[in-house]
This record gives C-alpha cells, sequence and structure tokens, in this order.
C-alpha cells in the first residue's frame, strides 16, 4: 500500500512541472535542452561509457576524437528529445503537424483503399516519440504498441500523450490478440511498434549483424506481417533541424507470405543502418543494444 502511495505521490510532484515545461516556447526549451547538455554530458555523465563503448563496437574505423564528437552529437539530440517528449503533453496537432512532416502520406490512403492493414516499424533514431501523428494523416485506425511502466499514473500519463491524436495505444502482451481482432473484423489498420530493441535471451529465433556486430534480433513484427498478411514498412524519420522532422514511410513487404524466412527483419535492420551512417549521432548510444553480441 506504501509503495503505491509513493508511486502517487511522486506523479502528483513531478507532473506539474512537465506540464508547466510543456507550455514554454520552443526557444525557451532548446535553451533549457542546452542548459541540460552540459550538465547531462560534463558533469553527470550519464550513461558516458556505454556510449562510448557502442560507438568504439560499431565504428572500429573512426578515431577516438570523431567517436567523442559523435557521442556529443548523440547528448546533444538526447536532450533535444526530451524536451520535446515533454512538449508532447500540450503541444497542438496543428503545431506538430509543421514540425513532423509526413511525405508520402498518399500511400495511407492507398492502402486503406485497398482494405489492406499495415504494420509500421520504427526505430529509436531521431524523434520516435512523435510518430504517434501518422495514424492521424491516415483513414486506417491507428494503433500504436508500447512497454506499460511500472508506475501506473506515468503510464498513463505516457498512453495519453501518445495517443492524443487518436491512437489507441496498446501494451505489447495484447498487441497481436488486438490485431487479431481487428484481421477477423475486416478493419484495415495502422501500427506503430519500435522494432530496434533487445530481444531477451532465450526468446528470440534469429541472430544477426547490426553494424556489423552479431546480435539477437527482434522478428516480431515480420512474423506478425506473415500470420495476418499485413503491408509492412519502416518509418524513415530524419531531423532537418532543432524542432523539424521529416517522415517517410519506405515499404518492406506489400506480400509478406511470400519473402524468404526473416527476409523483412534484414531490409528493416539494412534501412536503420542506412541512416546511422549517414547521421550517427541521432541513434540511441545510450541503450545497451549489443549486450548480448557474440563474441568467439
Amino acid at each position: 500500500m506504501r509503495y503505491y502511495f509513493m508511486q502517487r505521490l511522486l506523479y502528483f510532484l513531478v507532473y506539474p512541472i512537465l506540464w508547466l515545461i510543456s507550455l514554454l516556447p520552443f526557444w525557451l526549451l532548446y535553451l533549457k535542452s542546452t542548459l541540460l547538455f552540459y550538465v547531462v554530458y560534463y558533469v553527470i555523465g550519464y550513461r558516458k561509457k556505454v556510449v562510448l563503448s557502442n560507438l568504439a563496437l560499431v565504428f572500429p574505423d573512426k578515431t577516438t576524437s570523431e567517436r567523442r564528437a559523435i557521442a556529443k552529437g548523440f547528448y546533444r539530440h538526447l536532450c533535444d528529445l526530451i524536451f520535446e517528449t515533454i512538449k508532447g503533453i500540450t503541444i497542438s496537432e496543428a503545431t506538430l503537424r509543421k514540425r513532423y512532416v509526413i511525405e508520402n502520406a498518399e500511400i495511407f490512403d492507398a492502402y486503406h483503399a485497398e482494405g489492406r492493414s499495415l504494420l509500421v516499424c520504427c526505430a529509436h533514431y531521431a524523434n520516435w516519440e512523435w510518430s504517434s501523428l501518422v495514424p492521424v494523416m491516415t483513414k486506417l485506425k491507428g494503433f500504436g504498441v508500447y512497454k506499460p511502466l511500472v508506475n501506473p499514473y506515468f503510464d498513463s500519463l505516457v498512453k495519453n500523450i501518445r495517443g492524443k491524436f487518436g491512437a489507441t495505444i496498446v501494451s505489447n502482451k495484447k498487441a497481436v490478440t488486438t490485431l487479431f481482432k481487428m484481421s477477423k473484423q475486416q478493419i484495415p489498420s495502422i501500427t506503430l511498434l519500435v522494432a530496434d530493441q533487445t530481444p531477451k535471451l532465450g526468446a528470440f529465433k534469429l541472430r544477426d549483424t547490426f553494424m556489423g556486430v552479431d546480435v539477437p534480433v527482434f522478428t516480431g513484427p515480420e512474423d506478425l506481417a506473415k500470420r495476418l498478411d499485413f503491408n509492412i514498412g519502416y518509418l524513415k524519420t530524419q531531423k532537418v533541424k532543432r524542432g523539424y522532422y521529416r517522415v517517410t514511410l519506405i515499404p518492406l513487404s506489400e506480400t509478406p507470405q511470400q519473402t524468404a524466412p526473416f527476409e523483412i527483419t534484414r531490409l528493416f535492420l539494412d534501412e536503420i543502418e542506412k541512416q546511422i551512417h549517414a547521421a550517427p549521432q541521432y541513434y540511441l548510444w545510450s541503450h545497451k543494444r549489443w549486450k548480448h553480441r557474440k563474441t568467439d
């Protein structure tokens, strides 16, 4: 009982602060982001060993100074992302549409006209939090898949932020059941899920290379696309400048049941790698993505 009381107390102490921050104009948020960068990078050193270790692993040919430059760029972007996520509490749809531009939104209408559902794979690259706008740009019924937080109050906050524009937010444990129901009712849908996570040991089907390193690979989106015969694509998000993103849906397969085993998963990884090589500072290097790598 005391544990839940403390969770509730923490939420009611923190949420008003977050809400007030979200009301600030972007120029002031980015000023705070710059200040936070100096604290996080130079004072706290948040996960700096993990970040530099990951960069050394996947970019062995780069010099130490080059990798440190990428790390600094990552921390600057991470601080921007923190404030952009907080801004999501009160940001309007009109404002977000100006800052998060989907270049080929017409492809969604084509899928809807065909009565086809779509799985959209996202990565921890650029700003994946603002992708909740994508379903609003379509006639498809929108879903977002997430992993519930331990604190039920903050969990509800995350669901409200990600679903504020109309998408239904479902937990990763209920996603399959939900989509099977949509398929059975012949309701064309669009479902967004972040798919570059690290699978649990003993709970994966495939090892493959990611950025040249042998690691377990999450194959859930491909498996689901094949079972339900859903189109599947990759949401390519590019950071144009602070607070502005250009988004393109890259189709991975419109005939998933006809593809070779793990072909779709490999295509997804290839797309992420292209973006990382082009602008590595926008990937989430603080995540222990390579902790289960093959070392022999």
